[in-house]
């Protein structure tokens, strides 16, 4: 008993000694050299789901089992039930291997092969001890067995790992989901479950490996200097998930489902305008841009689309001017941003802030309403988001009778207009009313200065003047 527990300890130090020096191994700032029990507690949310983007499938190629290359690298990253079950075989003495003493160590992939007895094995170089292992299949043949998401268990696909380091190292990520993590054991694996921002604007300072569903660790730094992690699936070579097992709290695990990029034609240090053009953008938040067609400012909503059409830069300042065209209405928008953060007076006025690359929400309507929409009408029967790409998103809502409700906008010349729905979210009714009477200043006539109305409160919140 007395050398079991001595070897044991042997183990552990090894392992230690072993991810100090392992530089796929990465830690979140401050985490303490003493074991901490981690809060291992999962939270039961459901973020809203994200479809892969072309970072994604640019990048990360999924590699099922029967497209393994020879010299593809994987991490053994064992879970507790792996420590029990044995999953390695030492190809010389063709005894049982515990995943204790590979932990962290890489596995390179060598093929596969038929043994003498019928059983199909895919066969492994470790590059860290220079031995030989083979995993052997259950049951079945390879072609069997490779077509199945099931793969070979405890190795972390480090591909994914490499080429996220390469491409997201310094990238500025905004955050999808509230839910992250920070490190609690320098030495292990503990974590605590930390709640964020939503839209938060992060820096990647990290890239590690994760575990063997979610191999790609990316670290995190917000402005003030706190970092937090994710564990990825990317490309989900190997990760032993089904596409259909990625939900509710599962699907924050996704890259695009946690992490937005600011895509490289986004690129904040590039003023190279002409590689925007053409490109498809939504809006992340609602904002203020003038209606070519009105000649007024008009409240857009956030996952409007758009394709910008031109960015004339100012001979004054660090601001372009935006030409957009509503996908939908084909109406052209026009408003003045900037590309770097760092020079925006405000955060609206940046133009990766408010907008994302990438298709938004897509509206369904006729073309008679499409005509109505263009010239800043809301009608009866239009839907919730036609009157929101006609007027913007509402200024103030009255729940009604029967579900019944009214959305108010306020409009120019001190008019506020009524938009009525019935249940289901159909438009029964519009009406205009005068809106309330604004208290007036008397402004002396010599000496004194004269009182002005300022416009930047309407377009920081997003609610400039609706047509």
């Amino acid at each position: 008993m007395k050398k079991f527990f001595l070897t044991t300890c042997a183990a552990f130090l090894f392992l230690t000694a072993v991810a100090q020096d392992n530089p796929y191994i990465v830690k979140t700032r401050g985490v303490k050299k003493t074991a901490q029990p981690g809060i291992a507690s999962e939270l039961g949310v459901a973020p809203e789901q994200e479809t892969a983007t072309d970072f994604i499938s640019q990048n990360f190629k999924f590699y099922s089992l029967c497209d393994w290359e020879e010299g593809m690298k994987f991490m053994v990253m064992p879970e507790k039930y792996d420590l029990v079950v044995k999953t390695f075989t030492d190809a010389a003495t063709g005894k049982d291997v515990s995943s204790m003493p590979l932990k962290y160590k890489i596995m390179i992939y060598k093929g596969h092969h038929e043994s003498s007895d019928g059983h199909s094995r895919v066969d492994f170089y470790c590059q860290d001890n220079g031995r030989n292992y083979y995993y052997e299949i259950p049951s079945g043949s390879f072609d069997d067995y490779c077509y199945s998401k099931t793969g070979v268990p405890t190795l972390a696909y480090l591909g994914d790992v490499d080429i996220a380091r390469e491409k997201l190292m310094g990238k500025t990520l905004y955050t999808k989901t509230q839910y992250y993590r920070i490190d609690t054991e320098y030495d292990g694996e503990g974590f605590q479950d930390v709640v964020v921002d939503k839209d938060m604007e992060v820096k990647v300072t990290k890239v590690g490996v994760g575990t063997r569903s979610y191999p790609v660790k990316i670290i995190v730094e917000d402005k003030d200097g706190n970092e937090f992690y994710q564990n990825v699936a990317i490309s989900k070579t190997n990760s032993g998930m089904r596409d259909d097992e990625f939900i509710m709290d599962e699907a924050k695990y996704l890259f695009g489902n946690s992490f937005e990029l600011v895509d490289d034609i986004m690129d904040i240090n590039s003023y190279n305008y002409r590689q925007y053009i053409g490109k498809v953008v939504h809006t992340k938040f609602k904002t203020a841009l003038l209606n070519e067609t009105t000649k007024k400012v008009q409240a857009i909503p956030r996952m409007m689309e758009y394709q910008i059409e031109a960015m004339n830069p100012h001979k004054n300042d660090d601001k372009f001017t935006l030409k957009l065209k509503n996908t939908t209405l084909g109406t052209y928008f026009y408003g003045d941003f900037v590309l770097d953060a760092h020079r925006a007076e405000k955060q609206e006025d940046y133009f990766g802030y408010i907008f994302a690359p990438g298709p938004g929400k897509k509206i369904q309507s006729t073309e008679g309403s499409r005509a109505m929409m263009r010239a800043g009408h809301v009608g009866v029967g239009f839907s919730e988001d036609e009157v929101m790409m006609a007027a913007g998103e509402p200024d103030k809502t009255l729940e009604g009778q029967n579900g019944t409700y009214t959305w108010i906008f306020n409009r120019s010349n001190n008019k506020l207009l009524y938009v009525e729905f019935d249940g289901g979210g159909v438009v029964t009714k519009t009406y205009t009313k005068d809106g309330p009477k604004k208290k007036s200043t008397p402004t002396a006539r010599k000496g004194g200065g004269k009182r002005t109305a300022s416009k930047s409160n309407s377009w920081r919140s997003g609610k400039g003047t609706p047509l």
